[in-house]
């Protein structure tokens, strides 16, 4: 069995975490953090925007912001030469 969250990388998916800020319910004036992270496709966000979409439906509070973060896990990597000489003994 394969793990879900590989597979999904290796279908270009990266790891996006969100910080939501938003206002309590019980005192409006106070504003709550709750920081979200799943496996997402970047620039359209289809699963961050469907919990945003969940979050209007079913929770009461009243979102202020959210601010994004994502990064490919799984990419192509890049190496360098070295010039020089290595010894061993």
């Amino acid at each position: 069995m394969s793990d879900r969250a590989f597979i999904a990388q290796l279908e270009g998916y990266g790891l996006t975490t969100a910080e939501i800020h938003y206002y309590r319910p019980d005192a409006p004036s106070l504003l709550q953090l709750f920081v979200w992270q799943e496996y997402d496709l970047a620039p359209d966000f289809p699963v961050l925007f469907d919990f945003l979409g969940y979050w209007g439906l079913e929770i009461r509070a009243a979102l202020h912001s959210v601010r994004i973060a994502h990064d490919r896990l799984i990419r192509p990597s890049e190496w360098q030469a070295a010039n020089g000489i290595i010894t061993l003994q």
